[in-house]
């Protein structure tokens, strides 16, 4: 496959926050995701994971004094569009394309809308006059398929759990049917006994749809669960790529390691299981 297809392609990429010393959070990372595929990134807290996300969903910097991370070497794809400093256009045809779920996403919903207006909200933010009949079927249909009573939709997130407004969160990501999801962390605060039926779920929505999908999590039985291959990244340098039992069944630095403990700790399990 010729990279012009893929939904993601990162050459060499450095991703930096500008400042009188500036720090990069990414460093040199080569990375391609096919049409289809779900990659998984993990890494210890500070490793660039949600650096590298927001800039994969298009939210670089693109000029100089703006905040958030900015591409500083290198260059990066998506969908076909640079988005290293994405303009108008780019940023307008990746905002449709792109689901974005962002770390903690939960408290990112607008207390004053009720859950099916925050669902509903990015179809209305790029189309005005999208039809209120569909806007309300969809917005049904993802609550239901993140494993909430569709009772909720008529509640405001203040009347619910942190776990039930992530996965609000989850559905509001999904709601303009993108074809790369960029996930940080969408099990955040979801309880154990949910957590389960909801990775469930997104699998099965990602059966239907074919969509890419870069999952960011730092929990290695999430990745294994979920994901075609994994990459591994520490203090912003990839340290490990492959799939999540090749990663865990052989590993070399002392993170991945740790990674594996906790992953026998977290499943109960003896060795690595067949993946996906």
């Amino acid at each position: 496959m010729l990279d012009s297809d893929a939904a993601i392609v990162t050459r060499d990429l450095t991703v930096g926050y500008p400042g009188p010393v500036r720090f990069d959070a990414v460093r040199g990372l080569d990375l391609v995701v096919r049409p289809g595929e779900l990659v998984g990134v993990v890494g210890e807290t500070g490793a660039g994971k949600s650096t590298l996300a927001r800039v994969l969903a298009g939210r670089a910097a693109r000029k100089a004094g703006e905040r958030g991370p900015r591409v500083v070497g290198g260059s990066v794809s998506v969908l076909g569009l640079r988005a290293e400093r994405p303009g108008r256009a780019a940023s307008r045809v990746l905002g449709t394309q792109v689901g974005y779920l962002p770390q903690h996403a939960g408290r990112t919903l607008t207390p004053g809308l009720t859950v099916a207006e925050n669902v509903t909200q990015p179809l209305f933010e790029h189309d005005r006059r999208f039809d209120r009949r569909e806007a309300g079927a969809r917005a049904a249909e993802l609550v239901d398929a993140v494993q909430l009573p569709l009772g909720i939709l008529s509640r405001y997130p203040w009347e619910l759990s942190a776990g039930q407004r992530q996965r609000v969160a989850i559905a509001r990501s999904l709601v303009l049917r993108p074809n790369l999801w960029i996930a940080d962390e969408p099990t955040s605060s979801v309880d154990v006994a949910t957590r389960g039926p909801v990775l469930d779920t997104l699998l099965e929505l990602h059966a239907e749809r074919v969509f890419s999908a870069v999952i960011v999590s730092h929990d290695a039985a999430v990745m294994h669960r979920t994901t075609h291959r994994v990459v591994v990244l520490h203090r912003g340098v990839m340290i490990a790529a492959g799939t999540a039992e090749s990663v865990l069944a052989d590993p070399i630095h002392p993170y991945v390691r740790g990674l594996r403990d906790d992953y026998f700790l977290r499943t109960g399990a003896i060795s690595v299981p067949a993946g996906r």
